[in-house]
């Protein structure tokens, strides 16, 4: 594997730390190149992403790049691979191939037409999907000419539901005034929160309860603030069925890592909602791996690193909520601070970080060269940073040192942040030292794709784990 090659199949792992919010463009330049440049590669990572992964946008590029793929194999596994996606994504990924593909195969068509013509043959699905994705399904049927049957005709485009159908129980809910009616209908026809929200007038206890008994464990993380604004905190009996939700969403295998953070610091919860929401988030991240390997994290607070204090605490909370093995946590500038929790939760580690500023030079090595000195020993330096190492003690001098007393080769992942160099790569790499790269310029929502490469004992482990992962294979053909 030369150079490049490895270059670019790190680029592409680094690009899905990236969160693009719907401006799939900002990632289509690198899965262009690598489906070109490594097409069988490319077809096991998409799948293995869309089993792995949490960026939506990332799934939906992969998908749009299989669809239009030469190989047959690809094509087959985008065809199955589309049929998991709900409404909105298999519009997105229709205009992807048209916008960014500038083609659209009769394979994909297909495809589109036998996702739409499954929905039909099933009344209870076509209803939820239509709720749900009203404007994205009559976008499929529209622009890809697709007829639809009088069913779905008569509930996207005509506006005259049959009796019975969700959009009809919609209506009916709309036009009552008890509150007992309401929630009857909500809790019989398992309405969605975010549609039913938009037709209830007046918020009841008793609709409320009736909304969140329908509503999965990830729809009330994503409805959390909402819920709260609507006075659902208020209630006991309201909370109690929120708290509950929130214990089974820390053991259901369909719920979004990172979400329940991004909620808890989204609003003021109280202190018992925030916990619950940071137990969700460890256990999510723990069905990713487990990281068995002693662990040093090094956090940059030098001058300008506030958003590398900002992402360690998050980096923090992640590792060692998924960690068997030892964890030393350091912040920097020209000399170490030792960083140490009481707990694994983030409000944990933003305590220990609260006096940490960031300001003075930059020495990354004298980190390493205090665990040097305090004879902590650790397989893996994750070092938060822009690179630009200004003091002494340097880190490849520190590392060498290090090496040299422990006997030991950790493998190094520097995370950059802001304007950053490449000096400390490139010192690692002329020493042939096991460093790798990735550039944080997401959001927290893309944090658990660092997770397989924390979990694996290296990079080529990862990377094999990739390549088993089977494409799926058509048996309609």
């Amino acid at each position: 594997m030369n150079n490049d090659e490895r270059d670019l199949r790190l680029e592409m792992l680094n690009s899905l730390l990236t969160t693009p919010h719907r401006k799939l463009e900002q990632v289509a330049e690198i899965h262009q190149l690598f489906v070109e440049l490594d097409p069988i590669f490319y077809g096991h990572l998409a799948v293995w992403y869309q089993r792995n992964g949490d960026v939506r946008d990332h799934k939906e590029v992969f998908v749009a790049h299989l669809l239009t793929s030469d190989l047959t194999e690809h094509r087959d596994a985008g065809f199955i691979m589309l049929q998991e996606f709900p409404p909105y994504q298999v519009a997105r990924v229709v205009d992807f191939m048209k916008q960014h593909r500038n083609k659209l195969p009769r394979s994909a068509r297909t495809a589109v037409q036998r996702y739409l013509k499954v929905r039909e043959s099933n009344s209870a699905q076509f209803d939820r999907a239509a709720l749900r994705g009203r404007k994205a399904m009559k976008h499929l049927y529209a622009s890809l000419h697709i007829k639809p049957s009088e069913r779905a005709n008569a509930i996207l485009f005509r506006d005259r539901p049959p009796v019975g159908s969700l959009a009809d129980v919609l209506k009916q809910l709309a036009k009552t005034t008890s509150a007992a009616e309401q929630a009857r209908l909500i809790v019989e026809f398992n309405l969605p929160y975010a549609i039913a929200i938009g037709a209830v007038k007046q918020l009841t206890p008793t609709v409320l309860v009736a909304l969140i008994n329908s509503m999965s464990p990830q729809e009330v993380i994503n409805n959390l603030k909402s819920l709260k604004v609507r006075g659902a905190m208020d209630h006991p009996e309201v909370k109690a069925l929120i708290d509950a939700k929130l214990d089974e969403a820390a053991k259901g295998t369909r719920v979004a890592a990172f979400k329940a953070q991004v909620a808890a610091d989204a609003a003021d919860f109280a202190e018992d909602t925030v916990a619950r929401l940071e137990k969700v988030t460890n256990e999510q991240v723990k069905r990713r791996g487990v990281i068995t390997r002693p662990t040093a994290l090094f956090v940059d607070k030098s001058g300008s690193m506030e958003n590398a204090i900002e992402l360690g605490k998050q980096l923090a909370a992640l590792i060692s909520g998924i960690t068997e093995a030892d964890l030393f946590v350091y912040a920097f500038d020209t000399m170490p601070y030792p960083v140490i929790a009481q707990g694994k939760e983030l409000t944990a580690w933003e305590r220990a970080f609260q006096h940490i500023k960031a300001g003075s030079s930059t020495s990354i090595g004298c980190a390493l060269e205090a665990m040097r000195k305090k004879r902590q020993i650790v397989d893996q330096i994750i070092i938060v940073t822009d690179e630009g190492e200004n003091a002494a003690p340097y880190f490849l001098e520190a590392y060498l040192s290090y090496q040299r007393e422990f006997a030991v080769m950790p493998n190094v992942v520097i995370v950059r942040v802001g304007t950053h160099y490449n000096y400390v790569e490139q010192q690692l790499k002329q020493k042939q030292l096991p460093v790798e790269t990735f550039t944080f310029a997401g959001d927290y929502y893309s944090l658990p794709n660092l997770v397989p490469l924390l979990t694996r004992p290296s990079r080529l482990d990862l990377l094999m784990e990739i390549l088993d992962t089977a494409l799926p294979v058509r048996s309609d053909k």
